[in-house]
């Protein structure tokens, strides 16, 4: 079914998207498109292998992950899992990628000003926090909530080797006002809460120390572990990588089981290919007060079918849109994160 009018349609989407933006207990979802900046940014992830893959030095683990690809599998993470052997310990596969990643990703510095923009805007939200899940490696939100002096809790306390508490996404700041002997107590601001799902650059597991993070651009004590691209195929993985686990905890309880869960989804820049993720966000939309808002320059035939067709969801695309299951043309910059970063 479509629109009566390709015009109709788009001033309806684009009518719609501002509403839904504006409504209460909004959450984003960001993926490696939010990243790239029109090739100013950090790769896509489509890109990652072919940026990557010459660090590889260990050529029969390099040809074992190219047969992987070749054979079918959606990018590197999927790859690393066909390879996982579903043990406890990492295999030395996920060690060489991440390594790869990091040091193809350090000596970057993109602008900051698309996403200074977008948290400065989003920490002036009445809500007690803004919760915002990132499946990207890179520092750009971090970096860009200092640019703009807004207030983000990551999950980690400290400077040079900050260590990881799970408990600070919990914690309230309050400002005390008023004459010194009643005082009233108020919010101090909205702080952002950042989920990164895939663990970061600067992230690791020490041994001794348990679970840290040290400058982005810094290099990694000896012995320890990169926190990046988690195993998704087995479940023991949540248990033995403490960070992973509150965190998809977190993520899940946004999408459905909080006492007050989120209400929108904004997904910028995700291709919706990781089903990992998919899932959550599947058990979300089964609940009537919850919408999602997909944009992304272009989703595969696939994933435009599963979502497109849903009741309570926005798909805003280069070259097709949908808007609560009708269709429609594609928008020409609505979907680009530059645009949604001065809108939310």
């Amino acid at each position: 079914m479509r629109m009566p009018s390709d015009t109709d349609f788009i001033k309806e989407l684009e009518q719609r998207v501002v509403q839904q933006l504006k409504s209460q207990r909004v959450g984003y979802l960001l993926g490696a498109g939010s990243s790239y900046l029109d090739g100013n940014g950090y790769p896509l992830a489509f890109q990652l292998w072919g940026r990557i893959k010459d660090k590889i030095t260990d050529l029969t683990k390099r040809d074992d992950i190219q047969a992987k690809l070749d054979g079918g599998a959606n990018g590197i993470e999927h790859a690393l899992d066909l390879l996982d052997d579903g043990s406890a310990t990492d295999t030395p596969y996920r060690h060489l990628v991440t390594t790869a990643i990091a040091e193809d990703f350090m000596p970057m510095n993109p602008p900051l000003d698309t996403h200074a923009a977008f948290v400065g805007r989003i920490a002036l939200r009445t809500d007690p926090c803004v919760k915002v899940f990132s499946l990207n490696y890179d520092p750009l939100i971090e970096r860009a909530a200092e640019i703009a002096k807004c207030r983000l809790v990551d999950g980690f306390i400290g400077h040079e080797h900050a260590y990881f508490n799970p408990a600070v996404f919990t914690e309230t700041l309050l400002l005390s006002r008023g004459p010194r002997a009643r005082p009233s107590l108020s919010p101090a601001g909205t702080p952002i809460h950042l989920y990164k799902l895939h663990g970061s650059m600067g992230w690791y597991d020490c041994p001794t120390r348990g679970v840290r993070r040290c400058a982005f651009g810094g290099a990694l004590p000896s012995g320890v572990v990169r926190l990046m691209i988690p195993p998704q195929r087995r479940k023991v993985s949540e248990v033995v990588r403490p960070a992973y686990s509150p965190i998809w905890t977190a993520f899940r309880g946004a999408m459905s089981h909080d006492a007050k869960p989120l209400m929108r989804l904004v997904a910028a820049g995700y291709g919706f290919l990781d089903e990992h993720v998919n899932d959550v966000i599947d058990s979300a939309l089964e609940r009537p007060d919850f919408r999602l808002l997909i944009f992304a320059r272009a989703l595969s035939d696939s994933a435009w079918a599963r979502w497109s067709a849903k009741a309570n969801t926005l798909v805003i695309t280069e070259n097709r849109c949908a808007i609560e299951s009708t269709t429609g043309p594609g928008h020409a910059d609505l979907w680009k994160f530059e645009q949604l970063a001065i809108k939310v």
